[in-house]
C-alpha cells in the first residue's frame, strides 16, 4: 500500500507519450509528488492502412498474434472490432503485463505473456513459442522497433509477418521553461520507459540539458534502458523493483526516502 504524500515537492519529470501517462502522474498526485509531462514520443495513426486492413482480413491464415505494446493492441483492435470476428483458433501473445491488460479490454483473456521480465527475451523462453515449425505468426508493432523477436521466431520455423499500426515519431517540443526550471533545481528526478525515449530526450534537451539529467536521479523499470542510460553518461540511474507503474511509484518513495530529499 503506497503511504500518501510521501513525495511533498517533489517535481517528476514523466517522459511518457501523453495518452499513456494517465496513471502514473495519478499516482505520483497521490503520494504527494509534482509530475510534470513531457511526452518525448507521439504515437500516430499509419500515413497508409491498407496493408494493416488486407492482413487483418486474412487472420485466418495465422496460428498466433503477437502485440509489442498497448498502443499496438489499441490501434489494431480498434480496426479489427470494424472489420470482423476473430477466427477461433487464433492465438494470442503480449510481450509485457501492459498489452495483456489492454487485450483482456477487447474480451481476450487467454494471453500468453511472461511472469516477471516484460520483453521480448522473457516472450522467447516461454514453452508454448519454443517449437514454432511452419506456425504462421503476425507480430503487430508500430513503425521499425526491435526484430529479435521475429527473427528468433524465424529461426524456430515460423512463417513470420510484421503487421506495422502505429506511428513513433521525436516531437518537436519548446523545452526553455522547463531546463530554466531544472537549472533552478526544480526537478528532482526523471522517469524515461523505453530506450526510444530516452535518446529522444537526449536529443530534445540539448547540451545543458543533458548536463542536467547527467546528475538527475532516472527511474526505468528494465535493465536494458537502464543499460542505454549508462551508454550516455547518465550518472544516477534507479530500476524499479518491480515492473509497471506500481514499481516506479514504489522506487521513487524508496529513493527519496533513504536519501533525504523530502521537503518540509
Amino acid at each position: 500500500m503506497l503511504a500518501n504524500k510521501q513525495l511533498d515537492g517533489i517535481n517528476i519529470l514523466v517522459t511518457r507519450p501523453i495518452h499513456q501517462s494517465v496513471f502514473l502522474a495519478e499516482g505520483i498526485r497521490a503520494i504527494g509528488g509534482n509530475p510534470i509531462l513531457l511526452p518525448v514520443l507521439e504515437i500516430t495513426d499509419v500515413k497508409d492502412l491498407n496493408p494493416l486492413l488486407d492482413l487483418i482480413g486474412r487472420l485466418d491464415e495465422f496460428d498466433w498474434a503477437i502485440f509489442v505494446s498497448p498502443n499496438a493492441v489499441n490501434k489494431a483492435m480498434q480496426l479489427i472490432g470494424k472489420q470482423r470476428i476473430l477466427p477461433s483458433h487464433l492465438r494470442f501473445a503480449a510481450v509485457g503485463k501492459g498489452s495483456a491488460d489492454a487485450l483482456k479490454h477487447y474480451g481476450i483473456n487467454e494471453v500468453l505473456v511472461p511472469v516477471e521480465h516484460f520483453d521480448s527475451e522473457a516472450l522467447l523462453q516461454q514453452e508454448q513459442l519454443q517449437n514454432m515449425a511452419g506456425k504462421r505468426v503476425v507480430i503487430f508493432r508500430g513503425n521499425g522497433g526491435r526484430e529479435l523477436l521475429g527473427d528468433t521466431l524465424i529461426q524456430r520455423g515460423a512463417l513470420l509477418e510484421y503487421a506495422e499500426c502505429y506511428q513513433r515519431r521525436k516531437p518537436d517540443i519548446d523545452t526553455t521553461s522547463l531546463i530554466a526550471a531544472w537549472s533552478q533545481g526544480e526537478i528532482h528526478a526523471v522517469i524515461i520507459t523505453s530506450s526510444e525515449g530516452l535518446h529522444n530526450l537526449f536529443d530534445i534537451i540539448g547540451k545543458l540539458g543533458q548536463q542536467l539529467l547527467k546528475s538527475t536521479p532516472v527511474f526505468t523499470t528494465h535493465e536494458r534502458i537502464a543499460r542505454t542510460a549508462k551508454e550516455l553518461g547518465l550518472g544516477k540511474i534507479v530500476k524499479a523493483m518491480s515492473a509497471g507503474d506500481e514499481g516506479l511509484l514504489e522506487s521513487l518513495q524508496a529513493y527519496f526516502k533513504v536519501t533525504g530529499k523530502y521537503t518540509v
